[in-house]
């Protein structure tokens, strides 16, 4: 979560499926050259901003390189292609000719090759005119799509958890994934690439998948990832395989690309600690100076403008506050939410610090709930959380999470560093368990370490060989 509030607008596949193959690629016009350019800074902006490691180059050079064989443009410098600070494995491309890939995503590769069949991918949706600009709310503010069937979709809700919050996402359907896929392998075979490698990384992309929901112990969807927003099966996996087969390149086994893996050393992952950490159930925020902790049982999601608190209870979204008082922003908040602000305010206290709070009754889609905003006086900033309970249950399921909220010590504060991708030489005494050892997380250890390398755990590691690892940053 930064600071600032944003606003951006989604981005909807709406058009009507056509044959990749015999598509012919319009070129960049110059309406879709302003409407990129107006939507770039929004977009890069909501999704943590650009990234400025020295990865950020690398990915532009390869971008530009595999995007120039879309027909689009034949210069480069058509091209805008952004690493995005994100914690969330995702990649994107919009009209206007710009290109995104997350820094997440990017960790996941262990090729170049890897990294152009994704660009590929995306740039082949706008290529076969899969993307129409629409403009639309987000009913989950950008971050937690399971919050919504609290609330039945309703449009308080909407409010709710998405004002100040939107989202730019394409969601594709199975035709148009098989269009971009072939028009992606067709892009990275043009530019020099081992076309095997998208359904390599498809493959990868399953895996991470599945890992993720194993950690999760759900269906991994409190964020917007590639895998929700582009259908994912194995039969995409075999069809890319074919793909690549009928490019009459022969399938082989490449060396480790070497050069690809030192770049990633250094990566910032999962994450970043300006925006704030999730740990288990904590939530810490250096800058903000805050923590609090989720309910048992609860889930929390760290968005680019707001943290998301669900479960089954209902659900909670923290916010920084306009205003000098909690009162002010009691107030500034409802008006925002588009709710009459009737009833009593009420007093409490944690941790030292004073809030206020009110709570109305509400209808969502014809169902009653409730609806409080409680404001925290912090030392040198207002804090906002908005609940959104079942009728009768005010701040109830919440009031521990309400408890747990407190100030963050200067010392806590510095202490909080993240995690970096560390890419080591593997040993001749090194075996996957003492290397996922190091791997910086409390669980599934050697899991998230097979998976982030693509390798097979029956397999044994060979000695320098180059691995890459988390580690605390």
């Amino acid at each position: 979560m930064t600071t600032r509030v944003l606003t951006a607008a989604m981005l909807l596949a709406s058009a009507a499926p056509v044959v990749a193959q015999q598509q012919q690629a319009r070129a960049i016009s110059a309406s879709d050259k302003r409407q990129g350019a107006a939507a770039n800074p929004q977009l890069v902006a909501q999704f943590g901003g650009a990234y400025t490691g020295p990865q950020a180059g690398y990915v532009e050079r390869v971008g530009k390189r595999v995007a120039v064989q879309s027909g689009l443009s034949n210069a480069t410098g058509d091209f805008t292609v952004t690493t995005l600070n994100s914690p969330v494995e995702n990649a994107f491309a919009i009209p206007g000719g710009y290109v995104y890939v997350t820094r997440q995503l990017l960790a996941l590769m262990n090729s170049e090759a890897e990294l152009a069949s994704v660009l590929g991918h995306e740039v082949g949706h706008v290529a076969a005119r899969h993307s129409q600009w629409r403009q639309t709310r987000s009913t989950i503010g950008s971050i937690l799509a399971a919050g919504a069937g609290l609330l039945t979709g309703s449009s308080l809700a909407t409010q709710l958890v998405g004002s100040g919050a939107q989202l730019y996402t394409l969601k594709y359907g199975r035709d148009q994934e098989y269009q971009a896929d072939a028009l992606g392998v067709r892009y990275i075979t043009a530019a020099g690439y081992d076309p095997y490698a998208a359904a390599n990384m498809l493959g990868a992309l399953g895996a991470s998948t599945a890992l993720a929901a194993r950690a999760a112990g759900s269906d991994a969807n409190a964020v917007p990832t590639w895998a929700s927003t582009h259908p994912n099966s194995a039969d995409r996996v075999r069809r890319a395989e074919q793909l690549a087969a009928a490019t009459g390149r022969p399938e082989a086994s490449p060396p480790q690309d070497t050069a690809f893996l030192k770049m990633l050393d250094g990566l910032r992952y999962d994450d970043d600690p300006a925006q704030g950490v999730v740990e288990g159930q904590s939530f810490r925020h250096p800058a903000l100076r805050v923590r609090f902790a989720a309910p048992a049982g609860y889930r929390i999601a760290n968005g680019d403008d707001a943290v998301t608190v669900v479960g089954s209870g209902g659900q909670a979204q923290f916010q920084t506050a306009s205003g000098s008082d909690p009162a002010t922003a009691l107030a500034a908040r409802f008006r925002a939410l588009g709710v009459t602000a009737d009833g009593e305010t009420q007093a409490g206290s944690a941790n030292g610090l004073s809030y206020a709070y009110r709570t109305v009754r509400a209808a969502a889609n014809g169902r009653a709930v409730d609806a409080t905003v409680v404001a925290y006086r912090f030392p040198a900033a207002i804090y906002t959380f908005t609940l959104v309970t079942p009728a009768g249950s005010g701040i109830g399921p919440f009031q521990p999470l309400l408890a747990s909220v407190a100030p963050l010590s200067a010392a806590d504060a510095a202490a909080i560093r993240g995690k970096v991708i560390r890419v080591v030489t593997v040993g001749s005494g090194d075996t996957v368990d003492t290397l996922a050892a190091r791997m910086a997380y409390p669980d599934l250890r050697r899991e998230r370490f097979l998976t982030l390398n693509g390798l097979d755990g029956s397999a044994p590691l060979r000695a320098g060989t180059l691995v890459k690892l988390v580690v605390a940053g």
